[in-house]
């Protein structure tokens, strides 16, 4: 297929779509987009404290053995990237391999991630604003729980008031910001490994050998205790989101073609890169008991001060601001897309308000509204839970894997449906006679992801029952909502002549 506008039009019309959105966007921008959500320098300097926290500089193991599973996942997305070039990704994927019931299913907890996401993002701004400058702290002092947690609001609701602004006024701008935010981001992490790696100060091995708390059944092999515990989040809150790319689809051109290839350079780059990172800032640790390295407000943007110095350490928790700013563009723009193609086939309350796409800026402007509206009324109710951050990211990672789960349960159903008729002759992108085994590797991945994000550990959810037991909660609480919504709204579709 060739990439013209008339082309993509007319294959998103063979799925019974018509073109609405702006497709504007090139191979750069459907990388960028995956890219900046993934975001390295949100991710690590917000999570890096939780790991180290838990197991120590040993929290290092868990990076690669995630980076592996998620890449099984991809490989799997790429294929139905390319298959199903429509907006919503994962909800397209388990609607066109399964049915609508699993499609909404999927698409509604995805959707419950993307808005939990856009709030856990940016509360990112808590972790390193006030250590470029104490005037950030704008509530009370860094020393204070409560105030920290309140002046994480703050700062994270104009965040989301910006982003709502940017992500309304259209794609092209978006994709602008976002590319020179992703060009700016890779600089950076290229200057901070060169510079971590002029200031180490033990070697590789040295550097992650050591696990805190670790029994001697445990020390021959460090990846086992904590590949199990509470300091894999560090990673697997990092190490998802990839699928944005096919979420922008109807905004690309060729998706078919640049959309499964954006999905594994954006998580290859992000992984590789984030593991030069890790590794070279634990050798450059002056001291392993540094007591604020465990420390929300201490961690990797503390240590990066402490070994480039005041002014360099700075400069670069000023490029961390711009990629958190960045990523909460992103994943504002995939939960805004994501309720845009479930509205567009009628499964939302209010469908035809959220699907309304603008014909000045061609973006859903009611959808960008809500998502942003949506996320900030989570920061405002999560300001009595004692483990905010962790809390909030850990069921946002929990709902994302399962989404996930959903996705390459029913693509490995369906690919025993394809294989006994012939296959698939529309792929653009196929594993060919790999397809079983890595699609299989990637439920059992995704299957594990699920069952370990939702253990109800008191380092990753706090004390008290109700913290432990959150995850669970909310996701049963969370799955119910959705059936109701689905069966009411299938009623009234019903009830339309």
């Amino acid at each position: 297929m060739n990439e013209t506008p008339a082309n993509d039009n007319n294959d998103l019309a063979s799925f019974g779509y018509r073109q609405e959105l702006k497709r504007s966007m090139g191979s750069f921008s459907s990388f960028a987009a995956g890219f900046s959500y993934i975001s390295i320098l949100t991710g690590l300097f917000q999570m890096f404290h939780l790991g180290y926290g838990v197991a120590g500089p040993g929290f290092f193991w868990t990076w690669p053995f995630v980076l592996v599973g998620q890449l099984l996942v991809a490989l799997c997305f790429a294929e139905l990237a390319s298959r199903f070039p429509l907006s919503g990704g994962v909800y397209q994927w388990a609607k066109f391999t399964g049915n609508s019931f699993l499609g909404w299913m999927t698409g509604w907890i995805y959707l419950a991630c993307l808005i939990v996401t856009i709030a856990a993002v940016a509360m990112a701004l808590q972790v390193s604003l006030p250590q470029i400058s104490n005037s950030f702290q704008v509530i009370g002092n860094s020393n204070d729980a409560k105030s920290v947690a309140v002046n994480a609001i703050v700062l994270g609701s104009v965040l989301i008031i910006i982003s709502t602004v940017v992500n309304a006024r259209g794609i092209k701008l978006l994709a602008l910001i976002n590319n020179i935010g992703v060009f700016t981001e890779l600089i950076g992490i290229v200057l901070l490994i060169v510079l971590l790696f002029l200031n180490r100060v033990r070697s590789p091995i040295d550097a992650v050998v050591h696990i805190k708390n670790a029994g001697s059944a445990f020390n021959a092999f460090p990846g086992l205790k904590i590949f199990f515990a509470a300091t894999a989040l560090t990673a697997s809150y990092v190490l998802y989101g990839f699928d944005t790319a096919g979420t922008l689809a109807e905004e690309t051109h060729d998706p078919r073609k640049k959309a499964p290839r954006a999905i594994l350079q954006a998580l290859l780059a992000a992984g590789f890169a984030g593991l030069l990172v890790l590794l070279l800032a634990l050798m450059a640790v002056p001291d392993f008991n540094m007591p604020d390295l465990g420390n929300i407000n201490g961690g990797l943007p503390m240590l990066v001060k402490s070994v480039l110095g005041e002014t360099t350490g700075r400069l670069f928790l000023c490029n961390v601001i711009f990629a958190i700013v960045v990523c909460t563009f992103a994943v504002h723009s995939g939960a805004v897309r994501l309720m845009f193609a479930m509205g567009r086939d009628g499964y939302l309350p209010f469908s035809k308000s959220l699907s309304h796409v603008s014909a000045k800026t061609q973006t859903p402007v009611l959808a960008t509204l809500l998502c942003g509206l949506a996320a900030i009324i989570i920061l405002a109710v999560n300001l009595q839970f004692p483990k905010v951050f962790e809390l909030v990211t850990s069921i946002a990672i929990l709902w994302a894997n399962l989404a996930y789960w959903i996705v390459v349960a029913l693509q490995l159903r369906n690919r025993i449906i394809l294989t006994r008729n012939g296959g698939d002759a529309d792929a653009r992108f196929s594993l060919g006679k790999w397809g079983f085994p890595v699609n299989i590797l990637a439920l059992v991945w995704s299957s594990f992801m699920v069952i370990n994000v939702s253990w109800p550990r008191t380092a990753t959810y706090g004390e008290g029952w109700y913290n432990q037991y959150a995850a669970w909660i909310y996701t049963a609480g969370l799955i119910c909502l959705g059936v109701l919504i689905y069966n009411y709204r299938l009623n009234k579709k019903q009830q339309i002549p």
